[in-house]
Formats: C-alpha cells, structure tokens, sequence
C-alpha cells in the first residue's frame, strides 16, 4: 500500500476550529471518488474527534494544539489521525463504552460514531500525554456491492 496523497495541520483548541477541520478534511478525502454520504461521515468522524480533544483533552483551555493527519494510500484507503497533547484518557475501556462520558452534560456517543464510519479505529492515550485517535475506511471501487 503506497501514499497517494497526504496533509498535516495543527489547530488550536478552539471550538471556532471544529468546523475548520471538519470542512479541511472532507475536502482532501473528496479527491477520491467517493459519495457525498461518505464524505459527511468522514466530516462527523473529524468533528468528534477534534471536538473530544478540545472538551476532553484540553478541558475547553483554548492553548491546546491539535494535530491531524491524512493519508490517502493508492488502494483507496484513507487513515486519519488526530492526536493531542492533553490530559490522555485514564480508562480507554471504559472510555470506549456506548454513553460513557466524563461530562455528565455530554451523551458519550462520540467514540461509538466514530467505530461505526470506519474499517478500523484504535485509541491509545496516557494519562497527562495525550491521545491519539487513528481511524482507517477503504472507500471501495465504484461498481461494487457498497454502491450497488
């Protein structure tokens, strides 16, 4: 599996930059001929994940840099990851749970959303170091059954 294409950039932990991100992203994967249903789903994916590590992460301090990756390989595969410096995840387990938030205010279904978009998706986070959030979706090739 060769790179195609790829894209870094950092943001700062605003709120204002979620939809930055999340349009930033959804235009790179456009490149690949893909549906618009599969480019939202990839944009809901980025704004949960640059969200978590704004509200979560950095709780809501907006000094925090976010830095995301995207990687377009020469099978149509696209890996994102979202990574951040802030205060990482003591239990990913439970952390992983449907409806599980540190924020009784939040519904905790951000991480389920994400593992149901994409073919593959892995946390790893240390207490006091940060998250990193990688998610992987091959986009098949038009003519298949996903587009049947």
């Amino acid at each position: 599996m060769n790179v195609k294409n790829y894209v870094n950039f950092e943001i700062l932990s605003l709120p204002e930059n979620v939809s930055f991100a999340r349009s930033s992203v959804g235009a790179f994967v456009s490149q690949i001929d893909c549906t618009l249903e599969d480019v939202d789903e990839i944009k809901l994916v980025v704004s949960e994940a640059v969200s978590n590590s704004i509200i979560h992460g950095y709780n809501n301090q907006k000094n925090g840099k976010i830095f995301i990756s995207v990687i377009i390989y020469d099978n149509r595969t696209v890996e994102i990851i979202i990574e951040d410096n802030g205060i990482g995840i003591e239990d990913i387990e439970k952390a992983l749970e449907p409806a599980y938030s540190s924020d009784p205010q939040r519904m905790g279904l951000g991480f389920t959303f994400m593992q149901s978009f994409m073919d593959d998706f892995e946390v790893l986070s240390k207490p006091n170091e940060g998250t990193s959030i990688r998610l992987k979706r091959n986009f098949l090739a038009k003519g298949k059954e996903a587009y049947a």
